[in-house]
């Protein structure tokens, strides 16, 4: 693979088998209620990134540098330390939105929760619209 190639490319993987295979019943819940609130929101049909990530919808990125690759629009993985969620493009400030939420950290693009429990479901549909909307304004998005 080139130096220049994204690593997590999306799969043929089954999105169902993968999330009917996580260990933690918690977990498995979680990443199922989290398919189905993607799906809704996007409209888009979920895709395997790699052996852990489930996206919807995709974009085509090139850097000043030359690496260009293709990489999930949005999604999410049910990890075990946390649920990692994929929906900030690194462009806007979504404080207001992420300080309705409920109990999360956050990464560079990547949202953490423990648990579902944990947070407003509604706040973050609202965050997943709201980041495929900045990532639109860079990049036009493809469905799954």
């Amino acid at each position: 693979m080139s130096k220049n190639q994204n690593k997590t490319v999306a799969t043929d993987a089954s999105v169902e088998e993968f999330l009917a295979a996580v260990d933690h019943p918690r977990r498995r819940e979680d990443g199922l209620a989290l398919d189905a609130l993607f799906r809704e929101v996007t409209g888009f049909q979920p895709r395997m990134w790699g052996p852990t990530m489930v996206g919807y919808g995709w974009y085509h990125y090139k850097y000043k540098t030359g690496r260009e690759g293709d990489f999930l629009a949005t999604g999410f993985s049910p990890r075990k330390a946390n649920l990692s969620i994929y929906i900030m493009p690194g462009y806007a400030d979504f404080s207001e939105i992420l300080g309705r939420l409920g109990k999360h950290k956050t990464g560079v693009s990547c949202l953490y929760v423990n648990k579902l429990a944990d947070i407003d479901m509604d706040v973050l549909a609202e965050l997943i619209r709201a980041g495929l909307k900045d990532l639109a304004d860079f990049a036009p998005i493809n469905p799954t």
